[in-house]
């Protein structure tokens, strides 16, 4: 479970991008997305798909 604990003098602002942070770097937003409705085989296959040709694509642009 992610939380942030604002200090005395902290604004709510900077206690919600401490959080948005905190929450991206642990993941949660795209195991929520995932998890939010049933996914057939073909989509989970067509998803994985897609994200191999972006990993690849972003290999050969490093070098």
């Amino acid at each position: 479970m992610t939380q942030v604990v604002l200090g005395e003098d902290e604004g709510i602002e900077s206690g919600l991008r401490r959080f948005k942070r905190k929450v991206s770097q642990a993941g949660i937003f795209p195991d929520m997305r995932k998890n939010r409705h049933f996914e057939t085989p073909i989509e989970k296959r067509k998803r994985k798909a897609i994200a191999r040709r972006k990993q690849r694509r972003r290999r050969t642009a490093a070098y």
